[in-house]
This record gives C-alpha cells, sequence and structure tokens, in this order.
C-alpha cells in the first residue's frame, strides 16, 4: 500500500506543498478559511499521517518535553501537569510524564532516558540528589526548569510557591481566631526538600511575630508511613495543639484519618489548615479551610521559562520566581 505523502495532499487539495505544510504546523494566518477546510479534507480523504521522525529531522525538534514530578501522588504535582500540558498542547508539543517517587537514582534515570530521546526540554521536581548531572545539563545549555523546589548555587530558571508566606497566612488566621498552640506537620526533611523546610520556617517567622514562642515539640515531620505515630505523639502529650498545620496534601490526608479514627471534631477539638488545595475541600464536613497554590499560574510561567531557551531567546541570569499562596476561608479553623 503507497504510504501518502505531503504531496500528495497538496495536489489532491489543489495547493502547494507549503500550504499544507503551514497547515500541519497550524500556522493559519495567510490561509483562507476555505483552504482550510480543503486541506483537512484531504487529509482525512487520504488518510495522511505526518512523519514524525522527518519532521522531527527536518527542524531539528522532537516535539517532545519531559517532566519528571518528585511524587506524582501529590494533588499539586497532578495540577501542575495538567496545566503544563495543556499550554505545551497549544504549541504543538507533546509531554512525557515520568514520577521519581522522590529518590535520585529513579530520577537520574528519568533524566537520561528523556535526554536519549532527544526531548526538547525537561521540567524537573528536583529531587536534590543529582546536583553533578543538573550542572551538566546546565552547562551544556540543555533547556530545563525547576519546579516547586530550589537547588542552592545551581543557576537554573526555578518556579516555586512563596513558601514563608503560605505558613503566614496559615498562622495568621490560627491566631485571629485565638488559636495559639499550633502545631506544624510535614513529610520527611531529611533531604533537605526546600518547601518543607521554607514552610517550617516560615511557620516559626509567623509564631515570633505574634509573640508566640516556639515550641519544638509542635514541629513534626516524618514520612508518609510514619505521619501516624507523629500525629499521635502530639495528641497523648501533656499539653496537645489546638491546632495543626497540615504542610502538605498527604499530611492533610493523614491529620484527616486521625482525626476520624479519634472521633475528634473539628474545629472543636482542632482545628486544621492544609497547604495545598485538594479537591474534597469544599465539600468534606467541616469544609476545609486550604492555601492554596498558583498552579496554572506557577506551570504557564514553567512553559514560557522552558520555552525561551529551547528558541535560544536571551534571557539574562537564570532566576528563582516565587508565586503568592491564597487563603480559602471555610469551616476548619
Amino acid at each position: 500500500m503507497k504510504k501518502i505523502t505531503i504531496g500528495d495532499v497538496a495536489k489532491h487539495a489543489n495547493v502547494s506543498k507549503s500550504t499544507v505544510s503551514q497547515y500541519l504546523n497550524k500556522r493559519y494566518e495567510y490561509m483562507s478559511e476555505r483552504t482550510r477546510e480543503r486541506v483537512a479534507a484531504s487529509i482525512e480523504e487520504l488518510d495522511y499521517r505526518p512523519n514524525i521522525v522527518a519532521r522531527s529531522l527536518k527542524q531539528k525538534s522532537t516535539f517532545t518535553i519531559g517532566v519528571i514530578v518528585a511524587n506524582i501522588l501529590h494533588s499539586f504535582s497532578t495540577q501542575i501537569i495538567r496545566a503544563i500540558e495543556n499550554k505545551f498542547h497549544e504549541q504543538g508539543f507533546h509531554i512525557i510524564v515520568c514520577n521519581a517517587d522522590d529518590e535520585p537514582d529513579k530520577e537520574k534515570d528519568y533524566i537520561e532516558m528523556l535526554m536519549a530521546k532527544q526531548v526538547d526540554g525537561i521540567i524537573i521536581f528536583p529531587t536534590g540528589g543529582n546536583v553533578s548531572l543538573y550542572e551538566q545539563m546546565k552547562k551544556s545549555a540543555f533547556p530545563i526548569v525547576f519546579m516547586d523546589r530550589t537547588i542552592e548555587d545551581i543557576a537554573i530558571e526555578t518556579v516555586v510557591l512563596d513558601n514563608d508566606r503560605a505558613a503566614q497566612l496559615a498562622i495568621d488566621q490560627f491566631v485571629e481566631n485565638g488559636y495559639r498552640k499550633i502545631a506544624i506537620v510535614t513529610t520527611s526533611i531529611i533531604r533537605n526538600i526546600s518547601p518543607r523546610l521554607e514552610r517550617i520556617q516560615g511557620y516559626k517567622n509567623a509564631l515570633e511575630r505574634h509573640q508566640i514562642q516556639v515550641n519544638p515539640a509542635y514541629i513534626k515531620t516524618a514520612e508518609p508511613d510514619m505521619l501516624y505515630q507523629s500525629l499521635e505523639e502530639l495528641f497523648v502529650s501533656e499539653e496537645p495543639p489546638q491546632a495543626i498545620l497540615a504542610a502538605n496534601d498527604i499530611v492533610l490526608m493523614e491529620v484527616l484519618k486521625y482525626i476520624k479514627k479519634h472521633d475528634m471534631k473539628i474545629p472543636e477539638d482542632i482545628a486544621v489548615i492544609g497547604i495545598d488545595e485538594v479537591p474534597f475541600a469544599s465539600f468534606y464536613t467541616p469544609s476545609l479551610t486550604t492555601i492554596s497554590q498558583p498552579t496554572i499560574e506557577m506551570a504557564h510561567l514553567a512553559v514560557k521559562l522552558l520555552t525561551n531557551q529551547i528558541n535560544k531567546e536571551e534571557t539574562g541570569k537564570p532566576s528563582v520566581y516565587r508565586l503568592q499562596p491564597t487563603l480559602i476561608q471555610r469551616g476548619s479553623c
């Protein structure tokens, strides 16, 4: 069976090959609606399928982007991925999503695999465990953007939340509602993952601004499977907290499970605020006060920064962009 070419489509539609090429690349500016319809009809009738490999060789691009998330279980990660995919799809790019599970070795394997596939660029939620590899990518001018996490002493464009501000919004809300014994619970900080450390520091700073002494016993960090034990330690202490700041959505889930198991009431027995908006926050009983990240804005900025690098546009010195969180007041505080 003969393979249909762009020339066959052009002949069938009675247009030039360059017109068909412009149509395939969604460049419709100098093309009438009638011409577009004619080319589309010919493509469908002839069942033409573009040769992606030939296109890649000609334009020196695979029109593919890699996205490596640290942990795809976070609702923030899935929201960011969706927004990145939508934005790149508008530009004719596909994305390959990889989940590193917060494991540096797995992240390294994915980076090397994506580069072997000659993706045009990578957006990474970095584990922080592959500094030399990040530096090599930067040195070779490979397009790369970090999302959600900063890595010290590496000049790579980075898009993150203003985590200090996120914690401050939560503490301000707790204090305004009369709570002073406030705990913060987050996932492990063993590898110095920046948003977790920044949220803890923001928590401390906010308490000090309100002239509330920081109680180290109210700061809990643990791997997800050990969070229940950390919560148990908080609530069996002589002075259990009146309020908990769940520093991410995974922690929030564990906090809610613990509260339900022990027949506690929100906010009568314990007030709760979570950093990261979750899909069930508005219809949980009571509805959950959260600190929302501007996921679409963050994703679009990351796409813009990566696209600038791919197009070799002058961007100046790489920066860390800190976007602002929003307090969504509901019934849990």
